[in-house]
């Protein structure tokens, strides 16, 4: 029940992420004046609709995307009356975008020669255009705020020893621990429950104080003083040096472009103090994760393409998932019960989790469809913003007359595009289906 309950949670929230971008699109559309006559939520035989002054709004069967059909999105050919095609063209491409520009102007009705996409200035187009992608990243916003001020971000409070590693290699349960392998906090006599007073002599108020302490002295002996059933005890730890992940001045885990740990060497001895608890911030608090978040999302899907070598390989083979790969709105559903689902996080912390899904999701999305190349919004604002480079150029030559970008000369591409995120999107569904990420 739980599961389905994540799941639920995350579908809707994906419904909604889909409706509101195509409303970005949308909105400013007709507040310009172009006529739009479908807004559709999903791909593929429609399941609902209703028509109202002059949308079509409706569900379609496939709920992966959703579109806003404008009158007009195409230019005519250049010495082509406006809002007409020719009656035939040679070459396979030039049949291509005929089609296309016919199809922009098949809805077109008496009184809609002003009333085309390709009309309007060229910031009007990319603000059209860049609606989507930005009401993703408001929703993103908006959700980060959620979660800092609403829900609490998880901080680790208080000095007690909460977590002992006995063993700095994985053994099976009830096995006993390698010789040399032991872990130094254990070892040295730390228990659960210990209060930790001082570390090397430096009084600690938090986890993130004890681990920064312990990782610059690297392999030394340390002092820790303990309290102990109301008493001071003194015991020496020594730190075995390894591979960990890199933190930040705030004591924060560095990721590099690809989102990845970034490891280092440095002192373990394998404990943690305090309790995890959800504090509340200030709203404001959200902008600089917002702007992480993005750095991050950004580094992941610029590196999509690499990525899905390792997730065909494991899709048809025996390599695991890289966790930190590429995965389909199937396959964050699937995470989203996981988190529901789970006995070892509480409801807080499931919720968060659940929050901070649907923010990355919608990051993913911001990011992803800026990429410029068309059918993606990228590609739309890349040739609204060619035009208006195009515009200047003609009248030093003297040209006369509207100037537009013909962006039909770009739809070989469109086409190759779209077959490859298509291709893309089919081999991570299945990836996910076969072979999951999953939330442990």
């Amino acid at each position: 029940m739980l599961f389905l309950a994540g799941v639920l949670f995350m579908v809707v929230g994906v419904a909604l992420s889909i409706a509101l971008h195509e409303c970005g699109h949308m909105l400013p559309a007709k507040k310009f004046g172009v006529r739009v006559p479908q807004y559709m939520i999903g791909f593929g035989p429609t399941i609902w609709s209703r028509h109202g002054k002059e949308t079509e709004y409706g569900i379609k069967g496939i709920p992966l995307g959703g579109y806003v059909r404008m009158i007009g999105m195409y230019p005519p050919k250049a010495g082509d009356p406006e809002g007409t095609v020719r009656a035939s063209s040679t070459g396979r491409f030039t049949q291509l975008a005929d089609e296309v520009r016919e199809q922009s102007y098949e809805e077109m009705r008496p009184g809609d020669e002003n009333r085309v996409f390709y009309k309007l200035k060229t910031w009007q187009k990319v603000t059209v255009m860049f609606g989507g992608p930005f009401m993703n990243l408001v929703i993103a916003a908006v959700v980060l705020v959620v979660m800092v001020s609403g829900v609490g971000m998880p901080k680790l409070a208080g000095t007690k020893v909460t977590s002992l590693t006995t063993c700095l290699t994985k053994v099976a349960d009830g096995a006993e621990c390698p010789a040399g392998q032991e872990a130094p906090a254990a070892s040295s006599g730390i228990k659960l429950g210990d209060e930790i007073v001082s570390v090397a002599g430096q009084k600690v108020s938090s986890n993130r104080d004890a681990t920064r302490v312990i990782r610059e002295n690297g392999d030394k002996p340390i002092p820790f003083v303990v309290e102990r059933d109301g008493k001071n005890v003194t015991l020496t730890v020594t730190p075995k040096t390894t591979k960990v992940v890199k933190l930040d001045g705030k004591g924060d885990p560095v990721t590099d472009a690809t989102g990845k740990d970034v490891m280092v060497d440095a002192g373990f001895v394998g404990l943690s103090i305090g309790q995890v608890t959800l504090q509340r911030d200030n709203p404001a608090a959200a902008v600089p994760m917002l702007g992480e978040s993005l750095k991050q999302t950004a580094g992941v899907v610029l590196n999509i393409p690499s990525k899905m070598q390792g997730v065909a390989k494991a899709a048809f083979g025996d390599e695991a998932r890289d966790p930190n790969g590429p995965i389909s709105v199937v396959g964050v559903t699937r995470i989203a019960g996981d988190v529901a689902e789970s006995k070892q996080v509480e409801l807080g912390q499931k919720v968060l989790l659940l929050l901070n899904l649907l923010a990355s999701l919608n990051l993913a999305l911001f990011v992803f469809n800026l990429i410029p190349l068309m059918p993606l919004d990228g590609g739309h604002i890349a040739g609204a913003l060619w035009e208006a480079i195009k515009r200047p150029i003609a009248r030093a030559r003297g040209i006369t007359g509207p100037v537009y970008a013909d962006v039909t000369k770009a739809l070989p591409i469109a086409y190759a595009v779209s077959i490859l995120l298509i291709g893309m999107s089919v081999l991570l569904i299945y990836a996910d289906v076969v072979k999951p990420i999953t939330f442990n």
